[in-house]
C-alpha cells in the first residue's frame, strides 16, 4: 500500500552501461550544387576513404561525390543490382557486377565476369571479364579477358583480347583524328585489320 507509485510520479531512471544505437550508414556533408554534379547510391559497405560509392542490396542510401576531396568518384554497381534507362555522368570508374542498360561518357569502364552492360558508352579504358552489348568506344585501350563477351558497333585505341574472348558485330580502330576528336561517329571507314588472340 505504502510502496505504491503516483499516477504522476517521475519515470524511472534509465538503465545504466547502454550505449546509445547508432545508425550503420552517416550521412556525409555535401554542398547543394555537388549533389547534381555526381550522386550515387551507396550501402553499408561504403568506403568513405576511398571515395567509393556502391550500389548494393539492401542498406541505407545516401547520395554522395568523391569529386569532392581531389578523388575519382567511383560507382560499384553490385551483383544484385539492374540499372536500367540511365545516363551516368561526372563519373570516373564504373564497375559493373550486375546489370546495366545506359549510356556513359567517362574514364574507366570495368565489367565483372557475372556483369552485363547494353547501351552505348564513350570510354578510355574498357576492362571486360563479362559481356557488353551495343555501342563503345575506347580511345585508349579495350581489354577482354577470357570470359569477356563483346558485341556491336565496336571503335578502339588499342585492342587486347585474351584466348577465349569473344568480339564480334563491327569493330574497328579509331583513326588518329578521331582519336583526337570527342565524337564517335566515323566519318571515312578504317582499314580492316586481322585480331589475333593472346594467351593469358
Amino acid at each position: 500500500m505504502f510502496n505504491k507509485s503516483s499516477p504522476f510520479s517521475k519515470a524511472p531512471d534509465p538503465v545504466v552501461g547502454r550505449s546509445p544505437v547508432k545508425p550503420a550508414v552517416q550521412a556525409p556533408s555535401v554542398p547543394a550544387g555537388a549533389m547534381a554534379e555526381s550522386a550515387a547510391v551507396l550501402s553499408p559497405g561504403h568506403d568513405m576513404a576511398r571515395g567509393e560509392s556502391v550500389a548494393g542490396k539492401g542498406g541505407a542510401a545516401t547520395p554522395t561525390t568523391g569529386m569532392d576531396e581531389g578523388r575519382p568518384s567511383r560507382l560499384i554497381v553490385g551483383p544484385d543490382v539492374k540499372l536500367k534507362g540511365a545516363e551516368i555522368l561526372d563519373c570516373d570508374t564504373l564497375v559493373v557486377e550486375g546489370r546495366v542498360e545506359a549510356t556513359m561518357d567517362s574514364r574507366v569502364i570495368r565489367i565483372a565476369e557475372a556483369g552485363a552492360f547494353h547501351g552505348k558508352v564513350g570510354i578510355d579504358v574498357a576492362e571486360i571479364r563479362g559481356s557488353f552489348e551495343g555501342e563503345l568506344t575506347a580511345r585508349q585501350q579495350l581489354i577482354i579477358h577470357s570470359s569477356g563477351r563483346v558485341s556491336g558497333k565496336i571503335r578502339y585505341g588499342r585492342i587486347l583480347i585474351e584466348e577465349g574472348g569473344e568480339v564480334s558485330g563491327d569493330v574497328q580502330p579509331l583513326s588518329a583524328a578521331e582519336k583526337t576528336r570527342s565524337t564517335t561517329e566515323d566519318k571515312r571507314p578504317a582499314e580492316p585489320r586481322q585480331l589475333a588472340a593472346v594467351s593469358a
